[in-house]
């Protein structure tokens, strides 16, 4: 039997023991990893190097609700009306912990750092020292290398119904990179009926820091089939060309005339085939796109479900946006929904500093100084067209 998205979402929400505290048990002394302002634990998945693994539940009260962990600092279900007034679970995700530490695709609703997308070869010069970081991604490294966040178990704080604050520390040289890194990342449930993410960072050393969330999204719910259909629209004139590799050549070329071409509003899979050596280095969309915004906070993309009438409108101040069409997904991941990941059935859309930025001077620069504050923001928006 199939399970429709609403259904599945109150199923998935039971097996997660998504079950909210009062506002009686989260008190102003509550202290990271208060246990008395998360949920049942004990059924998502016990620990992971030594530490607890929980969930966390926030919510609008007007029908968005987000279900998070503390282990890599994920988005593991997102809950929001769709056209008819149903709960769909528009973010792919797993039941257990467990299951994403052994996901074939480790990145599923993460935190992604300290340097999210691609470093080319691994390797890098800052201060006239060269740092090689382990290569995951064929010859280059992606998304902080071999343990990037979304691999380690953050610190934890419910601040009310609609606020969660996580916190790692990210010691100096770990993957490599220069620096103890200090990390804060807070989650709110907006009344504008989205999903915000607000990034903070000091460090001690002068160190690469690019940082993102890597929800992959289906605006018909999770398990609904293709996201090809989807109605995609890009504010960008401009995309980073890649090589065989997908590191960017270092240009910024227009979109005009090309399958990347959504700045007006068109269906992902109209022209992913096409026979283009940007698609074919991609298996598809795989690439960063150039914000007509620049780094002011401003509107990058609006997709909207096919079926359900769901609309995303992503928010940001960072400069580009790296458009992900789920070309490398096989179906070896069982979701919460009890469907498989199969090919092209989930789009992430990270908003972020564009890819090797660390080697690409003509780039915007993401390297934080110590004194300073890295600071941040995006926001995920939910209307219905009906």
């Amino acid at each position: 039997m199939k399970i429709k998205p609403y259904v599945y979402c109150l199923l998935a929400c039971t097996a997660l023991a998504c079950n909210n505290p009062s506002n009686e048990q989260k008190s102003d002394k509550a202290n990271l990893g208060d246990t008395t302002a998360v949920s049942n634990t004990a059924a998502f998945g016990g620990q992971i190097d030594g530490k607890e693994v929980k969930l966390y539940t926030i919510n609008n009260g007007k029908g968005l609700t987000a279900t998070l962990t503390n282990y890599g600092g994920r988005v593991v279900s997102l809950t929001v009306p769709d056209k008819e007034s149903k709960p769909v679970d528009v973010v792919l995700g797993f039941a257990t912990a467990a299951q994403y530490k052994a996901s074939s695709e480790p990145y599923y609703g993460a935190t992604i750092g300290r340097v999210g997308n691609r470093i080319a070869k691994g390797k890098f010069e800052l201060d006239g020292k060269n740092y090689s970081i382990f290569t995951n991604n064929g010859q280059n490294t992606l998304h902080g290398g071999k343990k990037g966040f979304q691999d380690v178990v953050w610190e934890g704080e419910q601040l009310n119904d609609s606020t969660l604050v996580l916190r790692y520390r990210s010691p100096d040289g770990e993957e490599n990179f220069p620096g103890n890194l200090a990390v804060k990342v807070t989650y709110t449930a907006t009344a504008n009926n989205g999903l915000r993410f607000d990034y903070e960072a000091t460090t001690d050393k002068r160190t690469p820091v690019n940082l993102t969330n890597h929800a992959f999204f289906n605006l018909n719910g999770e398990g609904s089939g293709t996201i090809n259909n989807h109605l995609l629209r890009v504010n960008a004139n401009r995309y980073t060309p890649v090589d065989s590799t997908l590191i960017p050549l270092g240009n910024l070329a227009s979109v005009k005339n090309t399958p990347f071409d959504f700045t007006t509003a068109q269906t992902i899979g109209s022209r992913v085939d096409q026979d283009n050596e940007q698609l074919k280095f991609g298996g598809g969309y795989d690439h960063n796109f150039v914000l007509n915004k620049g780094k002011t906070y401003g509107l990058a993309a609006t997709v909207t479900g096919d079926r359900s009438g769901i609309k995303m409108q992503i928010f940001t101040d960072q400069p580009g946006l790296q458009f992900y069409g789920g070309n490398f997904m096989k179906g070896e991941n069982v979701l919460k929904s009890g469907v498989k990941d199969d090919y092209r059935t989930s789009i992430a859309l990270e908003t972020q500093h564009f890819p090797d930025a660390v080697n690409q001077t003509g780039f915007p620069s993401i390297i934080l100084d110590p004194g300073k504050v890295y600071k941040t923001t995006s926001e995920y928006i939910f209307s219905v067209v009906k």
